[in-house]
Order: structure tokens, then C-alpha cells, then sequence
């Protein structure tokens, strides 16, 4: 394990933990939305495409840089971003908020890493802090805000600079991409902030116009024809 695990979480437990299947004996798929939590493919190529260059990171790190999240999930997303800000160099920690409505329990999170040896020290880093609802090391510091995002994200006091949309697929969780949530998304970006989603659905398209970012459609990951790219004023 790395210097970088040195750090603390603060001991609040997190809420009930999601029900899931596993595919193939290693992939989790949730029983409550019939959705893998991650591409069959590859599920960090897919962040690392869509999330991470969808954002246009690392090029727009810099110390403070702040990404927020709806759909926590596995984590696969944190460690693929923590990877990147590590690899990068750049002073001090990247914050990172997430809002789950139902958070994985920490030995299914665990197993959805060992997946990806690309991140294993990352997520030995993090292991030992699964199940709280925050996490500070000397490179990141980690919130998740457990519950309905639609009730918690407008109450939120911060500023995303860059948003990772990855609810479920919209068909399957519609509550995750309805008109207010993401308004209260885009009144939660910094300016000139970003969000990026594997989903080119047109109603999600439409919404995120309709809030105010300026949203264009981009080539999907793998067989997803395409993805959804938005950028705030």
C-alpha cells in the first residue's frame, strides 16, 4: 500500500446497501433497475472514455479541482479519477462529492475492483474505508451523500467543476435524469465547468439544454453509438 493511504475517514456509516447480482463472477448487476453497474466490455475503459475524457481531464486539473457524481456505485469512476489526478501531480487533493441513494456494501465494492487490475493500488488505498460516508487522504478528499439525490443535491453548498453523470440507464432509473435534478445539476456547476454521461437519450439531451448547458451529442464508448457532452457559460 501506498503513502498515499495514510488518512481517515469519519466513522459514520453509510445506509442500507444496494441488492445486486453478479455476472460472469464479476460483474454487479443491480437487481433493483436490471442494470450492470458497469460496461460489459470494459468498465474502466469506459469511465476513462467517457467520464475522464468526456470532462476533458487531466487537462483542466488544477489544485481545488472538484468533481461530483450521481450514482456512487462501485467507485470505479473515483479510482479511474484518482489515478489520473495522482498521475498528473497536481498539489494537494482532489475533492470529489458522489450522491448514492443506495451504496454497494464494501466487500461487493471490493469485488468489483479486483476486476481491474489497473487500479489496484488505488483501491487498496481505499479499501479500508469503504462504508463511510467520508474519506481524507493526502490526495483526495471524498464526500457521499446517501439518499434521494433529488432531495439532497439542491441543499448542497458546492460547486462542481466537473459532473460524471452515471445513474442507471435512463429507461431503467428516469428518477435520476428528471427536469429538477438536473437544473439543481446545473446550478451546482462552476462556470465553465462540464458534465459528461454515456447516455444520448434525447429527453436527457433536451434537459440538460433546458437547464443551461450548452450540450452536444459525441461518439459513444465501445457499442454505444453515442454519448452526451455539456459545458456550462
Amino acid at each position: 500500500m501506498s503513502g498515499q493511504s495514510r488518512g481517515q475517514s469519519d466513522g459514520h456509516p453509510l445506509g442500507t446497501a444496494a441488492d445486486l447480482t453478479w455476472r460472469d463472477d464479476r460483474t454487479p448487476v443491480s437487481t433493483r433497475f436490471d442494470d450492470p453497474y458497469f460496461s460489459l466490455e470494459n468498465g474502466l475503459a469506459e469511465t476513462e472514455y467517457v467520464f475522464l475524457t468526456g470532462n476533458d481531464l487531466p487537462s483542466r486539473f488544477r489544485p481545488g479541482f472538484h468533481i461530483a457524481e450521481l450514482g456512487f456505485g462501485t467507485g470505479l469512476n473515483l479510482l479511474a479519477a484518482l489515478k489520473l489526478w495522482r498521475a498528473a501531480g497536481i498539489d494537494g487533493p482532489l475533492r470529489f462529492t458522489t450522491f448514492e441513494a443506495w451504496p454497494m456494501a464494501p466487500a461487493d465494492m471490493v469485488r468489483a475492483h479486483a476486476a481491474f487490475p489497473e487500479v489496484a493500488a488505488i483501491a487498496a488505498d481505499l479499501a479500508p474505508h469503504w462504508g463511510t460516508a467520508e474519506i481524507a487522504l493526502p490526495d483526495l478528499h471524498l464526500t457521499i451523500v446517501t439518499g434521494d439525490a433529488r432531495a439532497t443535491l439542491p441543499d448542497w453548498d458546492g460547486l462542481a467543476d466537473a459532473w460524471f453523470l452515471d445513474g442507471f440507464a435512463p429507461a431503467r432509473n428516469p428518477e435520476l435524469w428528471d427536469p429538477a435534478l438536473m437544473q439543481a445539476v446545473f446550478d451546482h456547476t462552476a462556470p465553465q465547468g462540464t458534465a459528461a454521461t454515456y447516455t444520448a437519450a434525447g429527453h436527457v439531451r433536451r434537459t440538460l439544454a433546458g437547464a443551461g448547458f450548452d450540450v452536444t451529442r459525441e461518439t459513444g464508448y465501445g457499442r454505444k453509438r453515442h454519448m452526451t457532452k455539456a459545458a456550462s457559460p
